[in-house]
């Protein structure tokens, strides 16, 4: 089952409400002790994202009784709540704050990424930014939208195909393993710039509106990609493995790349093979 468009609505309402009650009031006032480090000293998880997911997942037991919920924190406390994903019939994937590490450093590149799958396939996606209230959606089959309150959505659509030496895209060399970062360093010489903002949400955000060309990312968690990967296809983009496997929200290795089109994608696949010809895929442990 799609979502209907009144449940899609109380979905956003729902997120809107939990910002403005649980992540906002603690922007720029968490007290030292409300932030910890989880995998990494700079993977954080603070007292917002624990409370936000908290009341996201009371609410889409209200909203979606039947759906399996997989919240970031609630995998990092007990990891067999990943393993609901696979097969559902119906599932909702929640990241409470993407960018927990910007958030908790007062920076406003931060968002809540949700994801709607049914049977391993993304059908809705929402990439919310709480400090200005808007998002963006993505319906399967149904195109990607920006919508801010009071006004119409705008439809949204990738950038333009051009030559891997005139792309800007995002990618922290930083997120692959130690040992395949000197290549990666060498690799992304070959755009014309690659940045990163450490949060998954606004990378997508700006690639589904043609502000970028490429998204590129070595850890494959499903609450940072299954969103942006459906709004990037449904803006006429393409999302994939590096090892050439087809991006799905159930595959939990690997590298992401996002592009602006199936013959970027191939040629950043190309450009990122290891001199031994191996796919660039090996993660570290570090979280957004």
């Amino acid at each position: 089952m799609a979502l209907d468009l009144t449940t899609e609505k109380e979905l956003i309402e729902l997120i809107r409400d939990v910002a403005r009650n649980e992540i906002t009031p603690r922007f720029r006032r968490l007290h030292p002790d409300a932030v910890r480090t989880k995998a990494a000293f700079d993977d954080l998880v603070t007292e917002a994202d624990l409370c936000s997911e908290q009341a996201i997942a009371l609410g889409i037991n209200r909203l979606l009784p039947d759906a399996v919920v997989i919240g970031e924190e609630a995998v990092a406390a007990n990891p067999a709540v990943l393993d609901g994903l696979p097969g559902a019939d119906l599932a909702v994937i929640i990241d409470p704050i993407d960018g927990t590490w910007n958030f908790a450093n007062g920076l406003a590149t931060h968002g809540v990424l949700i994801a709607v799958t049914e049977r391993d396939e993304t059908q809705f996606g929402l990439l919310y930014d709480p400090v200005l209230d808007d998002w963006i959606l993505a319906r399967r089959g149904g195109g990607t939208w920006y919508c801010n309150p009071g006004c119409e959505p705008v439809q949204l659509f990738v950038s333009a195909e051009k030559p891997l030496n005139a792309m800007v895209g995002f990618i922290s060399t930083f997120s692959f393993a130690a040992a395949e970062r000197a290549h990666v360093s060498n690799a992304i010489l070959s755009f014309a710039r690659a940045h990163t903002l450490r949060c998954a949400c606004h990378e997508y955000r700006l690639l589904v509106r043609g502000n970028v060309d490429f998204y590129i990312n070595a850890s494959a968690k499903p609450w940072d990609h299954a969103a942006g990967a459906l709004a990037v296809q449904e803006a006429g983009g393409c999302v994939g493995m590096m090892d050439g496997r087809d991006y799905a929200p159930t595959i939990r290795d690997g590298c992401v790349v996002a592009a602006n089109s199936h013959q970027a994608l191939e040629a950043i696949r190309q450009q990122f093979v290891s001199p031994d010809r191996r796919p660039v895929t090996e993660p570290n442990l570090r979280e957004e």
